[in-house]
C-alpha cells in the first residue's frame, strides 16, 4: 500500500506541474465554467476509460477496457459520430487506477485536464465514488458499468449513471435466496471495500428480514488469501451458509479452505465471485458455489451471442463479466451526443438522463438518481466446472 501511495503522490505531483504549466501558457482558461473544460474543439471526441488494469482484479479491468474498445472501434469503422452533420472520431484514453481511491482521484483530475467528453468507469465502487465528485464538479458525464455500491448514485450528482443493478437490489436477492435455500444460521465475511462491505450489509438486512440468524460477522482484506483462522472461528458457530462479499481472488481460496476444514455450509457470493476466474482458481472445489450477478445472463442478452462471438474474435478470450456493460455505456453516451448535436457534456447530459436504448445487455433507461430502471439479478451455481443459471430475478424483457 505504501508503494501505491508513493506512485499516487508522484502522479499527483506530475499532474499539478502540468496544470501549472497550462495556467502559465493560457491564463484565460482558468476563468472558464466547469463544463467548458470538456468542450470538444477538434474532430476527435475523447472518451476516458478507467479501471484496475494491474493487481488482483486486473482481469476485470482488461475485460472492461476491451468492452469500451470494441464499441469505439465499431463506431469509428462505421464512419464515426454524427454531431450536427459533422462526422467525428472517438478516441479512448485508458487509465489504470489500480483499484486505489487516491489513484482514482488523480486519474479523474487528469481526465478533466485532458478535456474528455465523458468517462466510462470506474470499475470498483471504492474508486468510482471519490472520482465521481471530481467529474461532477467539472460537469463531465460518468457511466459506471460495474460499480454497484448504493452510495455512488445516492450522492445526487447529475453526471453519475450506472447500467447495472445496484447492491441494494442484489443484496436483497442474495439474502432472500439464502433463506429460500433453508439457511437459518448464516455467517458473513466481507473484504472491507466499498463494494464488498456494502453488498454484505445489504445481504445481512435481507437475510434477517427473511428470518435468518446471523451467527458471525467477520472481515478480511481484498489482498488476503489465508482464511484458515477466520474460517475456524466460523466453523464453531455451525452455520448453514457462509456469505462472502468480495472478489474472486479471495472467494476462491475461501471456498477451498472451507472444504479442507470440513465446513459443510453452503458458500455464497456476489458478482465479484461469479467469474470464469473463480472456477479456474478454485478448481474442483468450485463445485456447488452460489453467486449472483447484476444483469441478464450473458448468453440470454438481447444481442448476447453476437456480442460474445465478436468479442472473442477480436480479443481471443471469453468475456469475464462487465465488458458488455462497458460496450453499452459507450453506445448510450454516443447516442446522447448525437441526439443533442454536441459532444459537450452540458448539452448532452439531459439527453443521457432521458435515454431509451436497446443494448446488448437489454433495455437501458435511468431513474432520477441515474440508476438503471428494472435491473435484473441472476443467481448462478457451479455445476460440473461451469456456472449454470439457477434463477433470474427482475429485469426488462430483452427484445
Amino acid at each position: 500500500m505504501k508503494k501505491i501511495a508513493a506512485y499516487s503522490l508522484i502522479a499527483a505531483a506530475i499532474t499539478g506541474l502540468a496544470a501549472c504549466k497550462q495556467q502559465t501558457q493560457t491564463p484565460a482558461a482558468d476563468a472558464s465554467a466547469p463544463q467548458a473544460a470538456a468542450e470538444t474543439t477538434t474532430d476527435v471526441i475523447k472518451i476516458g476509460h478507467v479501471a484496475a488494469l494491474t493487481g488482483p482484479a486486473a482481469h476485470f479491468g482488461k475485460d472492461n477496457e476491451n468492452g469500451v474498445k470494441l464499441a469505439i472501434d465499431e463506431i469509428n469503422a462505421a464512419g464515426g459520430v454524427d454531431i450536427g452533420g459533422k462526422k467525428m472520431k472517438l478516441e479512448m484514453l485508458s487509465e489504470d487506477d489500480q483499484g486505489d481511491p487516491k489513484t482514482a482521484t488523480t486519474v479523474a483530475q487528469r481526465f478533466v485536464d485532458q478535456k474528455v467528453a465523458g468517462v466510462i468507469g470506474h470499475m470498483n465502487s471504492g474508486t468510482t465514488i471519490p472520482a465521481s465528485k471530481i467529474y461532477s464538479d467539472a460537469g463531465i458525464a460518468q457511466i459506471s458499468p460495474s460499480a454497484t455500491a448504493v452510495a455512488y448514485t445516492a450522492q445526487g450528482f447529475k453526471t453519475a449513471f450506472r447500467v447495472m443493478a445496484n447492491d441494494a437490489q442484489q443484496g436483497k436477492v442474495l439474502g432472500e435466496y439464502a433463506v429460500k435455500l433453508g439457511a437459518k444460521k448464516i455467517a458473513i465475511v466481507d473484504d472491507r471495500t466499498a463494494y464488498g462491505q456494502g453488498l454484505a450489509d445489504e445481504f445481512e438486512k435481507a437475510a434477517k428480514a427473511a428470518g435468518a440468524q446471523i451467527v458471525k460477522r467477520e472481515f478480511t482484506s481484498n489482498n488476503e488469501t489465508d482464511f484458515n483462522a477466520l474460517l475456524t472461528g466460523i466453523k464453531g458457530t455451525q452455520p448453514d451458509l457462509i456469505f462472502y462479499g468480495g472478489m474472486d481472488a479471495q472467494a476462491a481460496p475461501l471456498k477451498k479452505q472451507a472444504k479442507k476444514l470440513g465446513i459443510n455450509a453452503q458458500i455464497m457470493g456476489g458478482d465479484g465471485a461469479q467469474t470464469p476466474e473463480f472456477i479456474k482458481l478454485a478448481g474442483a472445489d468450485a463445485e456447488g458455489m452460489l453467486a449472483t450477478s447484476p444483469g441478464t445472463p450473458k448468453d440470454q442478452l438481447a444481442g448476447g451471442k453476437a456480442f460474445l462471438d465478436k468479442f472473442k474474435a477480436k480479443f481471443g478470450n471469453e468475456v469475464q463479466l462487465y465488458s458488455p456493460y462497458c460496450y453499452d455505456s459507450v453506445k448510450i453516451m454516443v447516442q446522447a451526443m448525437q441526439e443533442a448535436g454536441s459532444a459537450e457534456p452540458a448539452k448532452y447530459l439531459p439527453k443521457l438522463a432521458a435515454i431509451k436504448y436497446q443494448g446488448v445487455t437489454g433495455p437501458i433507461s435511468f431513474d432520477a438518481k441515474g440508476d438503471i430502471n428494472n435491473g435484473a439479478i441472476t443467481v448462478y451455481s457451479v455445476k460440473n466446472g461451469k456456472w449454470e443459471i439457477v434463477e433470474v430475478v427482475g429485469g426488462a424483457v430483452a427484445k
